[in-house]
This record gives C-alpha cells, sequence and structure tokens, in this order.
C-alpha cells in the first residue's frame, strides 16, 4: 500500500506533515504501508532528520512548485505542474500512490478530484462527508459539508449511499442507520428539497433509513449518518469546531467528549464517489492531524472502499438499460 501526502500542504508544512508523518511510523509497524512524501525537497531538508530512523519505510519525491493556500484553484493547477497537489495527483492516476492527502488549498484539491480523478459513473455529484462526536464515544458521519451547497433529492439519496458505505466499510458500523437533517421529527417536515426526499430515501433499497433527524439529534445515537446539503453541512460543521475551540481553547474546559470536537483527531476528510481515494485536510493541520489523516487513508484502501463503491454504483447504472432491454 502507498500512501501519498503532500507534505508542502498547510499553513504549518513542512515541519508538522513530517513531525505527523515521525508519529505515524512510531506507532504503525505494517511494512505493506509504504509513504510517499511530496513536497519541496529543500524546504523539507531541514526537517528530514526526524524521519532517519524509518529508512525504508517512506520515499521523498521532489515538487519544486507549491500552490498557495489563496490561489485560484484551476489556474494554480495549469500553471505548476510541478506543485506537490498537481503531482499527487499525477502519481494517483498512474496507480503510483494508492491514495493522496493534503492539508493545502482546498479549491486546487476539489479541482484536481473533480477533474482529473473523476466521479464514478453513475454518481451525481461526489460529496464531503466529515465525522461528528456523539455521546457514547463514537462517531456519526455528517454529509454533505460544503462542496454541494445547491441540491436536489437525487444527490441526498446518493449521499445516504455513499455515507452507508464509509460508516459500514471505514467506520466498522454495522447496518448504519440513515437519517436526513431536518427542522422537525415528521414525515412531511421541511422545506422542498427535504420533503422531495424523504420518500426516495423511504424507497432506496440498500440503506436504513429511520426518518428525520433534528439538530439536536446530530451528537446522539439515532443516527450513524446524517444526510444534508452542503450549505447546513457547512454551518453545523463550523459551528461544532467553534464550540471546540470557546470551550476547550478560549476557556481551558476539559471533557472526554468536548476533545473528540478537536478536528485533529479525525484528520481529514474524505471525498466520496471519485475513482480514487483523496482525503482532504484542514489548513491549519498540526503533526497530530497528520498523523491521523494517514491512519484514514490506510483504512479507506484496506477496506477497498472505493471498489465497493464502483460495484454499487454500477449495479444502479446497469439495471434500467437491463430493464430497457427486456
Amino acid at each position: 500500500m502507498k500512501i501519498g501526502l503532500d507534505i508542502m500542504g498547510g499553513d504549518y508544512a513542512p515541519a508538522e506533515a513530517i513531525k505527523g508523518v515521525r508519529l505515524f511510523l512510531e506507532q504503525s509497524h505494517d511494512s505493506n504501508v509504504h509513504l510517499v512524501l511530496i513536497g519541496n525537497k529543500d524546504a523539507a531538508k531541514p526537517f528530514m532528520s526526524e524521519l532517519e530512523p524509518f529508512q525504508g519505510r517512506f520515499t521523498l519525491v521532489d515538487a519544486p512548485e507549491i500552490i498557495g493556500m489563496h490561489e485560484h484553484p484551476t489556474k494554480a493547477l495549469k500553471e505548476k505542474p510541478n506543485s506537490s497537489i498537481s503531482m499527487g495527483f499525477g502519481m494517483l492516476l498512474k496507480g503510483k500512490v494508492d491514495v493522496f492527502m493534503s492539508a493545502g488549498n482546498t479549491g486546487a484539491m476539489l479541482v484536481g478530484s473533480m477533474y482529473s480523478v473523476k466521479a464514478i459513473e453513475g454518481v451525481l455529484r461526489p460529496t464531503i462527508a466529515s465525522p461528528i462526536p456523539r455521546l457514547d464515544g463514537k462517531f456519526n458521519l455528517l454529509l454533505d459539508v460544503g462542496i454541494n451547497a445547491d441540491c436536489k433529492p437525487e444527490h441526498l439519496v446518493q449521499f445516504a449511499q455513499l455515507g452507508s458505505l464509509y460508516s459500514k466499510h471505514v467506520l466498522g458500523m454495522e447496518n448504519p442507520r440513515v437519517a436526513l437533517l431536518n427542522i422537525g421529527e415528521e414525515e412531511g417536515k421541511g422545506n422542498l428539497l427535504a420533503q422531495s426526499t424523504y420518500p426516495l430515501l423511504k424507497e432506496c433499497q440498500g440503506i436504513n433509513f429511520v426518518g428525520n433527524a433534528e439538530g439536536r439529534d446530530v451528537f446522539t445515537n439515532k443516527a450513524e449518518v446524517i444526510v444534508c446539503e452542503g450549505f447546513a453541512g457547512n454551518v453545523m460543521l463550523k459551528m461544532a469546531e467553534s464550540l471546540y475551540d470557546i470551550l476547550a481553547i478560549q476557556k481551558g474546559f476539559k471533557d472526554p467528549f468536548l476533545e473528540d470536537f478537536n478536528f485533529e483527531k479525525y484528520g481529514g476528510t474524505p471525498i466520496l464517489g471519485i475513482n480514487a481515494p483523496v482525503i482532504i485536510g484542514h489548513g491549519i493541520s498540526h503533526a497530530l492531524a497528520f498523523q491521523n489523516m494517514i491512519k484514514v487513508a490506510e483504512k479507506i484502501v484496506s477496506s477497498n472502499l472505493t471498489d465497493l463503491i464502483k460495484e454499487q454504483f454500477k449495479q444502479q447504472v446497469d439495471t434500467p438499460t437491463e430493464a430497457a432491454n427486456n
């Protein structure tokens, strides 16, 4: 398994990325996992001594160019083919790495995913999913959390399918329950999108739909997968992040449940529904976040999640054709 990591991505790169690699290698003894570090060799050189005990378990690939956090994504990818993000996607497409991740320019990561890796056949819109802590110490999955602000009911149904596969095969939730984020529990509640989506989720085969979930249900065990359009999902995710920042960082409160709101515990968010695994990290990631990002990447590759998604959506694409032929 080859895991590609952009070590130039993020506000504290490459120092924190390399420290995160060291943390991962100190804990993981799986000789089948090889890390491919993609970044500017000169910038990385002062920090590479961190990895001296782990020679043979990583490779450093020189990417002399860097895409800045505020550069225009499409323009930067075209004009900087030797950047760590551009080269990372190139290696992913050629099969030189099995997964690619970065805490760098989010727009560039999204553009690379959509127009380079591309959506799996049958997937209308790829989605970003984020773990959300709950009171029993486990995590629910909220999607979409930002790249699909305007959605149709069919999109939310596919988010439910993608989230169910991720929750089951990566997070280890057997028969994960799916809920639609709404302003009430009763069927028929909500705006036109929610009202139109509910019956489609109810009829959808292969998911365990349990009805609506209100905002107060997100942190409970009502459902392992909570579906919404990216506008509401992003607002909720940013609110959760600010809750941690205010209470834990600024106020100094200590509580195990509150600590689970620290994004560094889960590292990064996967883009679901594309032809190869891609993980996006937070721009302010430190070593712990990079370590956990690598762990998530390892789980995704080991679970063969991309192939499972392809198989499910291939069946959906083939079914109408077969029916027409009959």
